[in-house]
């Protein structure tokens, strides 16, 4: 299967899938994954977090230097849910210029914290001219059942065409440290059903 970034404005071709990292950037996971994604010449999209994007600022651009997109997943990773519709209006317009600040472009996609939608964050986002990634697969990289064993075994799973959810960033919940660890032997097999 060949990896596909969304930054491509048409849909994948046959065998193609979308990778993409969430919650980033991290210092220490970031940098791990592009660099396991340049060792094999794949591109993803990266969500990135706002806040954690102006305090990793040369992250971000090595990111787009090498080719990834650059995705807003908000500017705090706040629950959509527990917001107001002005606060998550903020969440989203305030994500994509730290994204802009940084990159010099505007995001186009967006990605809600939690996969949780909201009508005015879908209203902010349009009026930013973004596009909503949500997934079709996830590793589940995160919690009791991100182990190396089960995320291995969900990427197994993946189809063409399907979105990838994985996480860079390392706070909270997340696992990217048992993710480095099956990233590799995924990659590889991705590029030999090329």
């Amino acid at each position: 299967m060949k990896t596909f970034s969304p930054a491509m404005t048409r849909l994948p071709a046959a065998g193609s899938v979308y990778l993409t990292f969430d919650d980033g950037p991290d210092e220490h996971w970031t940098p791990r994954i592009l660099d396991l994604l340049a060792q094999r010449n794949v591109l993803a999209t990266f969500f990135v977090v706002g806040r954690f994007a102006l305090e990793q600022p040369e992250l971000v651009r090595r990111i787009a230097a090498q080719g990834h997109e650059v995705g807003n997943h908000s500017w705090s990773h706040r629950h959509p849910w527990t917001l107001s519709p002005e606060a998550a209006r903020l969440e989203v317009r305030d994500g994509a210029a730290a994204i802009a600040d940084l990159i010099g472009q505007e995001p186009v996609f967006f990605r809600p914290p939690h996969g949780r939608l909201r009508r005015s964050m879908l209203e902010e986002m349009e009026r930013g001219g973004q596009t909503l990634v949500l997934w079709d697969r996830s590793a589940v990289d995160w919690g009791p059942l991100g182990r190396a064993s089960g995320i291995s075994r969900r990427l197994k799973a993946v189809q063409d065409g399907d979105i990838v959810l994985m996480h860079d960033g390392g706070r909270g919940i997340n696992r990217p440290e048992e993710l480095v660890k099956v990233l590799p032997q995924f990659l590889a097999h991705l590029k030999q059903h090329e």
